[in-house]
């Protein structure tokens, strides 16, 4: 008995030490396995944030992408708006060459003319020179009867010059009464009382008491021009305010702008035409003349009105449309939101700045850089004429 006791208990004994391995390696096995999941564990988080960043990455490659081909679009259509724009001007280049090539063919044709006028303008004056060679001839033989006449001649004037002795001898000893002084409206009507020559006079304003010295023009186109206007060295700013071109400014004897004001009673008393006299710096000079001329009041701005343009000084008029009113750098009345007055420097009647301002900034006539604004008068020289003299008159319509 004690023997199976001993066997038993050594039975037991080995199955409880199986146990205990059995048990100890299977705790191992567990934690083996758990590390295991552990570090799968970890590296599926690292691979989830390499995705992450993988798809981010990838979503902004497909924006910038997505804006590289609206980019290439727009540049696309750029350049197609390009290949249009090459092809309309590849056409007007071609109207132009054509157009070109027949103004060449008529410009030959017109000079062979000239030269052919050249040729018979030449025979005509041969055959002039031949004639004053004989007229030459003839006054010769009339100078003998010249003689004769220049004595008689002298004789008439011993006698004239008696009879205005005994005509002052008489003029002093009679009692003549004093002649009223006598009142002129314009240049017109002192040149009709016998006024010939340049110069200051005054004249009296219609309706009014107030009489005004301007400068008459009595050679020009006949003479009897009362001149509104002047440039002729810079020596006068002309870049100023409302009331001054309205009260006017200057000296009549050289530079000046007679007044708004008195242009208003002026042209407003009857009808006159206006004419504007120009020279650019070559010594080139033109002229610009209008049949009807006047400006209206203050209450109207000085809204300019001028009709029936004819002249030298470009294909058509350089004022701007009547109604047009003055403007000046502290009142603008342009159409322009720019200020012309204050641009293009002056008063004057500005439309959308226009094409004229004799008003302008004077620039000597040795200068060569273009500058818009000087003196204008657009349809003669363009928008830099250059002018070294303008002048602005006018004259009764009927003259």
């Amino acid at each position: 008995c004690l023997e199976n006791y001993i066997q038993e208990n050594v039975r037991s004994g080995m199955e409880e030490m199986k146990r205990n391995a059995v048990h100890t390696q299977t705790a191992a096995m567990l934690e083996m396995g758990t590390n295991l999941l552990s570090q799968s564990a970890e590296q599926t988080r690292k691979l989830t944030d390499v995705e992450t960043q993988v798809l981010n990455q990838t979503s902004r490659l497909e924006i910038q992408l997505l804006e590289y081909s609206l980019f290439t679009n727009r540049l696309e259509k750029h350049i197609l708006q390009q290949t249009q724009e090459i092809s309309r001007l590849n056409d007007k280049n071609s109207f132009l060459e054509q157009k070109f090539l027949a103004l060449e063919a008529q410009y030959g044709r017109e000079l062979q003319s000239l030269q052919s006028e050249k040729q018979q303008l030449q025979e005509l004056l041969e055959r002039q020179s031949q004639l004053v060679t004989q007229l030459q001839g003839e006054l010769g033989s009339s100078t003998y009867n010249s003689t004769l006449l220049q004595r008689q001649q002298a004789t008439l004037t011993d006698t004239v010059q008696q009879l205005l002795a005994m005509v002052n001898h008489c003029n002093e000893i009679s009692a003549v009464p004093k002649e009223e002084p006598l009142i002129f409206r314009d240049c017109a009507e002192i040149l009709q009382s016998g006024v010939t020559e340049n110069g200051i006079y005054s004249i009296c304003l219609p309706n009014s008491t107030q009489t005004v010295k301007v400068f008459c023009d009595m050679k020009t186109r006949g003479g009897g021009w009362t001149v509104l206007q002047h440039r002729r060295n810079g020596s006068v700013d002309f870049h100023r305010g409302w009331r001054e071109y309205k009260m006017g400014f200057g000296e009549p004897s050289g530079e000046h702008w007679l007044g708004n004001d008195i242009i208003h009673k002026l042209t407003r008393s009857r009808e006159y035409s206006l004419h504007v006299q120009l020279r650019d710096r070559e010594g080139n000079e033109a002229y610009s003349h209008y049949d009807h001329f006047y400006i209206d009041g203050e209450e109207n701005n000085y809204s300019l009105h001028a009709e029936g343009f004819s002249g030298t000084a470009g294909r058509t008029s350089s004022l701007t449309h009547p109604g047009t009113q003055f403007s000046t750098k502290d009142r603008d009345n342009d159409r322009c939101t720019c200020k012309c007055a204050q641009i293009a420097s002056g008063g004057w009647w500005f439309e959308a700045c226009g094409p004229s301002n004799l008003n302008g900034m004077y620039y000597p006539g040795s200068s060569n850089i273009v500058r818009y604004n000087g003196i204008k008068w657009y349809y003669w020289k363009g928008p830099n004429m250059m002018a070294t003299m303008t002048t602005m008159m006018v004259r009764p319509a009927n003259f």
